[in-house]
């Protein structure tokens, strides 16, 4: 999960800053669906209401749980619930807990923790942090360490600094770019589907696979 320098390979193999994808329209909108049948279902919205930026981010989490592979060795996945966490003051608040009862991932169950310490995010399969914790980012990533833990953010140039996904604005939209070098980095395995939706990819696939 080390911060580096965003790099990918074009088509000509020739290392570049990061790679702009187009967003694919027809995933997206697979997601958007998704996002959106998550949000009636909970009766946090009306059919007819637009959702707000959080309850979206907080269906985006979820998402993020079924488009990204753990390894099966990871602390995490010796737990029999799906985990995912909010580090410190929880911008989300009761938003991200209605958003996601009585869902589930990969036939566990979801469940929302907020901790107080990084460390206690190694055992987390997702972790949030809120853009009140920019000023010890180094420090968060540097506690989590190799640690099999998806980081998420909305902080600015979150993905630059070696965190994994990070939601930005387009216009009303959320959106979200990815660093797949950090998250290789901590094993694990972004599902092709997740990465051909992202705004932008930023650093170079071990596997050497686009």
């Amino acid at each position: 999960m080390k911060p580096g320098n965003a790099t990918s390979r074009s088509v000509h193999s020739t290392e570049v800053p990061e790679r702009q994808y187009f967003v694919n329209s027809r995933l997206l909108g697979t997601i958007a669906v998704t996002v959106w049948a998550i949000l009636v279902a909970t009766s946090l919205v009306a059919q007819t209401q637009r959702p707000s930026e959080y309850q979206v981010k907080a269906a985006y989490l979820y998402n993020f749980g079924k488009f990204v592979k753990w390894p099966a060795s990871s602390v995490a996945n010796q737990s029999n619930s799906f985990t995912i966490c909010v580090l410190g003051d929880d911008p989300l608040g009761s938003v991200l807990q209605s958003t996601l009862a009585g869902q589930s991932i990969g036939g566990r169950p979801v469940a929302v923790r907020r901790i107080p310490k990084p460390q206690d995010g190694t055992t987390c399969h997702i972790l949030f942090l809120n853009t009140e914790e920019q000023s010890h980012l180094r420090e968060i990533l540097r506690a989590l360490g190799q640690a099999s833990v998806l980081t998420v953010s909305d902080i600015s140039d979150f993905s630059k600094q070696g965190g994994m996904i990070q939601f930005v604005m387009e216009g009303s939209r959320v959106r979200f770019e990815i660093n797949r070098a950090s998250a290789e980095d901590a094993g694990l395995v972004l599902t092709s589907d997740l990465l051909k939706v992202a705004t932008a990819i930023r650093g170079t696939s071990r596997t050497g696979d686009q």
